[in-house]
């Protein structure tokens, strides 16, 4: 069920229009696009739309026994994880940045965005299979440079697959086998981060897991603990 177009604005922006029209758009369906001419990131980024790249979008209408919807983010950043984990060799293993990045060593190699639609949830990927973006602000990387770049739309099928196996997880078992899952496919504890709630100053701070609902757990340089429920991520830089 993945509908593959040439070019568009935006893959979230258009299955959110299709919502709003009362088209019936439903879990598993997935638009992909070969080139995004308006594609988004978090944070009002625009994210980059090179050729070969996977740019695609699909949609879950959460029911009132999911957990809750915000932990989306984590269950889809394990099956983007899944679906290229794959594809690399040792020592190339990707790792999940919260709240949905990611990473090889301390470059960007896929992100997600998710927005609210009425009773429904846009869940939009972007992946570097074939080339990478040059961004001002971090670093990026594309699958293309440790292996063959693989076939976007084979590759749109493994995500596909990989999506609808963790999101029955998600509903089947809850928070507490994902998040440890998600853990373990994380950067190790004790790494350093930089975060950027929203309205506060940036705090570096050791990486200390997740708490049972899926939000950031930092401990200071104190060693205090801190709770991140919302915020920009990134990796610090290390000195020397």
């Amino acid at each position: 069920m993945i509908r593959v177009v040439a070019e568009t604005g935006s893959t979230n922006s258009d299955l959110a229009e299709q919502l709003r029209r009362g088209e019936g758009v439903h879990e598993g369906q997935w638009l992909v696009a070969d080139r995004q001419v308006a594609g988004r990131g978090r944070q009002g980024r625009t994210w980059f739309d090179g050729s070969g790249n996977f740019m695609g979008s699909t949609i879950v209408r959460p029911h009132p026994r999911d957990p809750q919807p915000a932990s989306l983010a984590l269950m889809t950043g394990l099956a983007l994880y899944e679906a290229i984990a794959p594809l690399l060799s040792p020592p190339q293993v990707p790792m999940l940045k919260w709240p949905n990045d990611l990473m090889l060593g301390s470059a960007k190699l896929a992100g997600i965005l998710l927005e609210r639609e009425g009773n429904a949830i846009v869940v939009g990927i972007g992946a570097n299979l074939a080339a990478a973006p040059d961004l001002p602000d971090r670093e990026t990387v594309a699958l293309s440079a440790f292996a063959p770049a693989p076939d976007r739309d084979h590759f749109a099928h493994c995500l596909a697959a990989s999506f609808d196996r963790e999101l029955d997880r998600w509903r089947t078992y809850g928070l507490e086998p994902l998040v440890r899952r998600w853990i373990e496919a994380s950067h190790p504890a004790g790494t350093l981060l930089t975060v950027h709630p929203p309205g506060e100053e940036p705090i570096t701070a050791e990486f200390a897991g997740l708490t049972a609902e899926g939000a950031l757990s930092l401990r200071l340089a104190d060693g205090a603990r801190r709770v991140i429920h919302a915020g920009d991520v990134m990796l610090a830089k290390q000195e020397g």
